[in-house]
């Protein structure tokens, strides 16, 4: 009788233990040492015992499984150990506001084959080209904003010489 009694303490010990690590190993080593219990009771007790400490060990699981995913969560202690803030920030900050850069015209600091970077207004920025191989010098113009860079073509209208 001891043997059971201390195969479902370690069980019971275990899943508590579960809800501090994480990685479901002691939950399952628990719920191995409640199935030990429940084998032993069946060879020592017979079928009528095996069944009792069977109902046991699945009243205990049930109410650990209850205790740890409904009643722990609305806790103090879990709001105390739980992290509630959200991070608001971004990994990059905008390339540059739409608005203010579609439609400019943009010098080309390097060659765009067809990557590279741009100049507008003094301001460096990295630029694909829409039309494919841009020598450095050339004028070009912002058609689009991408996430991390701005869109380029040649212009559509050449310039009168």
């Amino acid at each position: 009788m001891s043997l059971i009694v201390i195969l479902f303490m370690a069980g019971v010990l275990l899943l508590a233990f579960e809800v501090i690590v994480p990685g479901a190993v002691l939950g399952i080593v628990g719920g191995l040492l409640f199935l030990a219990g429940t084998l032993v009771s069946f060879a020592r007790f017979g079928f009528d015992g095996g069944l009792i400490a069977g109902g046991i060990a699945t009243a205990i699981l049930g109410l650990a499984l209850y205790l740890e995913f409904v009643v722990l969560p609305k806790s103090r202690l879990a709001k105390t150990f739980s992290m509630t803030a959200t991070v608001a920030g971004t990994s990059q900050p905008p390339v540059a506001d739409a608005a203010a850069v579609v439609g400019r015209p943009a010098v080309a600091a390097t060659a765009l084959v067809p990557s590279g970077y741009v100049e507008i207004g003094g301001r460096r920025y990295e630029a694909f080209s829409r039309s494919g191989h841009a020598a450095a010098g050339e004028t070009l113009e912002v058609v689009a904003v991408d996430t991390f860079r701005l869109i380029v073509s040649k212009p559509s209208t050449p310039k009168s010489s």
